[in-house]
């Protein structure tokens, strides 16, 4: 069992999190034509668009109400009826989901309370769906704002239904998963003779596809009728734990009944997986997926000579923290480094000593003597200065192609993460770089510039 720490830093240098109102934001964009927005400062706003835009390599819909010193210190709701006026007339969403940052709540601004005079003062808005989600940025971290607004979409929209339909299942994917992550699990599950709803769905809106015509909302994703119906579903799987009071909520909403699936990648995480899928559906698994497991245990043979042994120091979200360390582990990996952003049930169960709620510098000063760094692509500097390879996971990612195509889940995915690792090793076997190895002169450090000998 694993002791969670916190240090207590007068800052954080090189941070490793990312903010709820970031997290919700997120969320909100796997919502069919809807427009998010962020309750606070342009600031605010601009920071997550940017940091959305590096990493998925797509025009993002964020907006903000744009909060200065007299609006705040007066209250924030004749910005937030200009914003929801505007973006309707403008942008015509079925949606406007609003999170509100750090300067709102310190405020103490009631959204709530204002989206219901809104609604008064304006009977016209009633065509379209408004949601809040309270997501203050001086705590937690991006999983939670993810959390905090999916439980606020399924509150507001999802309807209780007298009848059940045995074939539609709800899947609550969390903020870890990539949108194809969840195109693949979209297809496992209808293999399975399921009709899966996910909340939300950001491989419709953020999965990098053209099209002939612009919108200015999500163009994608979970259409309105789509979760008013989750309330019909026979079952509702949630993926990752931070999913669990999303997953609560909707059983309280609706009456559905839930799993909780901790991880999707590993064969272990795999496995519990597909027995669920056949407990629900009634149908064995399909001879595809017996085959990819066997493809994934070969693979597993194949990596463990290269994996196995090594010291691996790791940087994510919790969710994303528990999946990649299991994932390693039962190849024989050591998590002799474990960093993270925000409180979880599953830290103290990870396999390593010590896991620390910090930043990279926290986990650079860990890393010393390790094989390799996982974590999101801040983390490069570090690897450059420890002289160990750098594997890319989580978010950002932005100094490198396909971040939102990765897969990472299922037997295939499973298989692909762990050839990856084994690749990179195969690449750099040495255990430590010699200190004589010379540092880039220019550029930033990347997996091709470590030496191979």
């Amino acid at each position: 069992m694993a002791i969670v720490k916190t240090p207590y830093k007068a800052a954080a240098v090189n941070p490793l999190k990312m903010s709820q109102p970031l997290g919700a934001s997120y969320a909100f964009m796997g919502m069919n034509r809807c427009m998010p927005m962020m309750h606070g400062s342009q600031g605010c706003t601009s920071f997550g668009l940017v940091l959305l835009v590096r990493h998925f390599r797509e025009a993002i819909p964020l907006q903000t109400t744009a909060m200065n010193e007299v609006t705040t210190i007066m209250g924030g709701y004749d910005n937030i009826e200009r914003a929801v006026l505007n973006i309707r007339q403008r942008a015509k969403p079925d949606l406007i989901a609003i999170c509100s940052t750090g300067l709102t709540e310190t405020k103490g601004d009631d959204v709530d309370a204002y989206l219901k005079l809104i609604r008064q003062r304006h009977p016209d808005v009633n065509d379209t769906a408004l949601v809040y989600a309270s997501t203050a940025d001086y705590v937690g971290a991006f999983q939670d704002g993810w959390a905090k607004a999916v439980t606020a979409l399924i509150q507001h929209l999802v309807e209780p239904v007298a009848a059940r339909d045995v074939r539609q299942i709800n899947v609550l994917p969390g903020c870890h998963l990539t949108p194809g992550d969840i195109e693949e699990l979209r297809e496992i599950i209808e293999a399975f003779d399921l009709r899966p709803t996910f909340l939300p769905d950001v491989s419709g809106s953020l999965d990098g596809h053209m099209t002939e015509e612009f919108s200015p909302t999500t163009l994608g994703g979970t259409t309105l009728e789509q979760a008013r119906a989750m309330g019909a579903a026979v079952h509702t799987l949630a993926l990752g734990e931070h999913m669990r009071p999303c997953a609560a909520a909707l059983q309280t909403q609706a009456g559905v009944p839930y799993t909780v699936l901790q991880r999707l990648t590993g064969l272990s995480g795999s496995d519990e997986f597909m027995t669920e899928l056949s407990r629900i559906s009634g149908v064995a698994v399909p001879s595809k997926y017996r085959r990819q497991r066997s493809q994934l245990q070969d693979a597993m043979l194949d990596a463990h000579f290269f994996i196995g042994g090594k010291r691996i120091a790791i940087g994510a979200e919790p969710d994303l923290l528990w999946a990649l360390s299991m994932g390693l582990t039962e190849l024989g990996a050591k998590i002799v480094a474990a960093v993270t952003t925000t409180q979880s049930p599953l830290l103290e169960l990870l396999p390593t000593e010590e896991v620390l709620i910090g930043d990279l510098e926290d986990l650079e000063q860990r890393a010393k003597g390790c094989d390799l760094l996982i974590t999101h692509s801040h983390g490069r500097q570090a690897a450059h200065r420890l002289r160990i390879p750098l594997h890319r996971a989580g978010m950002p990612m932005f100094d490198r192609l396909g971040a939102g195509q990765r897969v990472t889940v299922g037997y295939r995915g499973t298989r692909e993460f762990l050839c990856e690792i084994g690749n990179i090793f195969l690449a750099h076997p040495h255990e430590a770089a010699p200190d004589s190895w010379p540092l880039p002169e220019t550029g930033h450090a990347s997996d091709a510039e470590i030496p191979a000998h």
